[in-house]
């Protein structure tokens, strides 16, 4: 191809990005897709409300890269709602497409926070910019300020959790370039910020195109199975807030809240008590038991306000299972063990550490909340766990349960607060929250810690007897200790 050849071509793509699309990537749009590619270059303002995993921010690479390619001298910016998600989604999806067209591998520099052309890489580029939650409202509208330049775009990912002064500071970009667009995407879990207001307020400033899932819809989007759609409208009710947000992609009566910050996350890994700060606190062992071959489970210890380093198993059996929670039992000599046991999945452990005289505590997480403000006993212990968290709580650094712990959200079902069901936040972050699950188990119930000495005899002196396994079972009497020593 010349180059009159290709600045033709580059002409059409600039008109035309579905064609660019198809040309230079080798895609096929779906429906919808199209329709915002096709709508782009008219359109100063587009707002994508979505359910889950229509291909969203898909369509926000094939817009980057049709505007950096095509337009002289462009500034594009890119923001997310954290900036692991803006790495994860966004800027990884711009690598991938990169990928598959020689002309732009030719043409541009991927790096982890910028693309930019190799002739001009200081006018002609795009980045990546996080937003900090712990600054103030001014300071989180700097990070999209200052984009000045003939050729501007934003592109918000995920937007719908992103503060309003982040994005308020880009329309300004708008009444001087001489082609200026502002992109958002997002699910619709939030009655408040740019997605809210672009779909309702300010509606009459944005092209909204809504994206649904929903079974019956003509017009759904072809990725996500019709079955699983019908799925969730059975499991969780048509009027469940997260079957309106994530099949229907419509905005539920109650906001979905983040459950804790990466921030609060990440400063518990770091604090670590010296032994005499939660000795005299009960040791409590949490147990999640693997559903499938592509779960763990896990045992997870916690005394007070210090975790320690869990046990993490896969493909293992009820027996082999217990074995190794009885022996963790013993020799760190626990008060109690908490095992989850929601839809059975768990029966096996508890009935085989009951054969080894441990007395499991068995907890179902759809069960009844002790407190009345829950839901269910999931979202109850979770809560708990993230109230400890704040109150100063030290946990065992596992990168797992950072995404576990900060992807959680929760909603309110009439007057009681419920988390975001396992299986979509299972969906959301590729695997189960395991590890979060087991910790969360340790918050069941309260537990005393078990004397030192009963009767002038040290417990922890006294080894497994078999009466353990008869109704006689008696742990603190001198009979029980008495006959402990002779085995």
């Amino acid at each position: 191809m010349n180059i009159n050849e290709l600045a033709a071509r580059f002409k059409l793509w600039k008109d035309r990005p579905d064609i660019f699309v198809e040309e230079v990537f080798g895609a096929k749009p779906d429906l919808w897709q199209q329709k915002i590619l096709q709508a782009f270059p008219t359109q100063q303002r587009i707002a994508l409300k979505a359910c889950r995993g229509p291909g969203k921010t898909c369509v926000l690479a094939w817009l980057a890269w049709n505007f950096l390619l095509t337009r002289p001298h462009p500034k594009i910016v890119a923001t997310s709602i954290t900036a692991d998600n803006l790495s994860d989604n966004l800027w990884s999806e711009m690598a991938l497409w990169q990928s598959r067209s020689p002309l732009l591998k030719e043409m541009f520099t991927y790096t982890k926070t910028r693309i930019f052309s190799k002739e001009h890489p200081e006018t002609w580029w795009m980045s990546a910019r996080p937003w900090s939650k712990s600054a103030n409202a001014e300071e989180q509208g700097n990070t999209l300020a200052g984009l000045h330049a003939d050729y501007a775009l934003c592109l918000a990912d995920e937007s719908g959790g992103i503060p309003e002064a982040v994005m308020a500071s880009v329309d300004a970009m708008l009444s001087s370039c001489v082609e200026g667009h502002i992109v958002q995407a997002g699910n619709p879990t939030h009655l408040s910020g740019p997605l809210y207001n672009a779909c309702t307020r300010d509606r009459h400033l944005w092209h909204v195109v809504e994206i649904s899932s929903a079974p019956g819809d003509p017009n759904r989007t072809p990725r996500v199975k019709i079955e699983w759609a019908n799925e969730q409208i059975q499991k969780y009710g048509i009027d469940s807030p997260w079957v309106l947000v994530n099949v229907f992609g419509q905005f539920p009566p109650t906001s979905f809240n983040a459950l804790i910050s990466v921030e609060e996350v990440e400063d518990a890994m770091k604090r670590l008590y010296a032994e005499q700060d939660y000795q005299n606190h009960p040791k409590v062992l949490g147990v999640d038991v693997a559903r499938d071959g592509g779960d763990s489970s896990v045992i997870f210890p916690r005394q007070g306000l210090q975790t320690f380093k869990p046990m993490q198993f896969r493909n293992i059996h009820g027996p082999e299972g217990a074995g190794h929670a009885a022996r963790k039992y013993r020799q760190w000599q626990a008060d109690a063990i908490m095992v989850d046991a929601t839809g059975g999945t768990g029966s096996s452990w508890i009935d085989q550490l009951m054969l080894l005289g441990i007395p499991p505590i068995s907890v179902q997480f759809a069960g009844k909340a002790s407190n009345e403000r829950y839901a269910n006993k999931r979202s109850e212990m979770i809560f708990e766990l993230v109230e400890w968290i704040k109150r100063g709580g030290a946990l065992y650094p596992v990168k797992e349960l950072v995404a576990e712990l900060t992807q959680s959200t929760y909603t309110f079902k009439g007057d009681k607060m419920i988390l975001e069901p396992k299986d979509l936040l299972k969906a959301k972050i590729g695997r189960s929250p395991d590890f979060l699950d087991a910790l969360a188990c340790t918050f069941h119930s309260t537990v005393e810690k078990k004397p030192e000495y009963v009767d002038g005899w040290k417990i922890s002196d006294v080894r497994t007897s078999p009466v353990q396994r008869y109704g006689d079972y008696r742990p603190l009497s001198r009979e029980y200790i008495q006959r402990g020593k002779k085995y």
